[in-house]
C-alpha cells in the first residue's frame, strides 16, 4: 500500500473465534450460491490466528479481533464478497465494485467464472492492511458498532 488515509476504524462487539451463527446462517443457504459465500468466508478464516467473526446485519463477517476487513452476504441471484476497508485495495484484476468512501463489494454469480486468484490476493489484502491500520495505532470508529447492530460511543485509540 502507497498510502493509507489516517481513518477511524469500524469496531464490532462480540467477535468470536467461530460463531455458531454463522453456522446456522450458512445452514440456512443451502445450495450454489450458499456454497460459494461459504467458500469464500472459509478463505477469510484461513488468514491468520487473530481472525474472529460476527453476524452483523445479517451477514457473516471476519474481522481482526474486533476489526471488520470483509464479509460475504447472499442474494438472490448473486453472493457479495466485500472489503470494509476496500477503496483502499489494490485491485489491478478491476474485480471491486462500488463508489462509497470505505466499502467495496464483488458480486459472484453461478455459472459464471470468478477470478479466484484475484480475489484471494484481494482477501488477503484486505487482511494485511487492516492489521496494518491497527498496529500503526489507526483510531477506533467514533460509532463502534456492536454485533446486534446499535452503536456505541467510544473514545481513545487502540491500544
Amino acid at each position: 500500500m502507497e498510502h493509507m488515509d489516517r481513518t477511524e476504524l469500524l469496531r464490532f462487539d462480540g467477535t468470536l473465534a467461530h460463531d455458531p451463527q454463522i453456522g446456522r446462517w450458512f445452514d440456512e443457504r443451502a445450495g450454489e450460491l450458499g456454497a460459494i459465500a461459504h467458500h469464500w468466508f472459509a478463505v477469510m478464516r484461513e488468514c491468520g490466528d487473530e481472525v474472529r467473526e460476527v453476524l452483523h446485519d445479517g451477514c457473516p463477517v471476519a474481522c481482526l479481533g474486533e476489526f471488520p476487513f470483509a464479509y460475504v452476504n447472499v442474494f438472490t441471484a448473486h453472493v457479495n464478497v466485500g472489503f470494509f476497508q476496500g477503496a483502499s485495495l489494490p485491485d489491478p484484476a478491476g474485480l471491486l465494485q462500488g463508489t462509497g468512501k470505505f466499502m467495496r463489494h464483488i458480486k459472484l454469480k453461478p455459472g459464471t467464472p470468478a477470478d479466484a486468484i484475484a480475489l484471494r490476493q484481494l482477501i488477503d489484502a484486505a487482511y494485511v492492511d487492516i492489521k496494518s491500520r491497527v498496529e500503526n495505532g489507526y483510531r477506533s470508529s467514533v460509532g463502534q458498532t456492536g454485533a446486534n447492530g446499535t452503536a456505541e460511543k467510544i473514545r481513545g485509540s487502540i491500544g
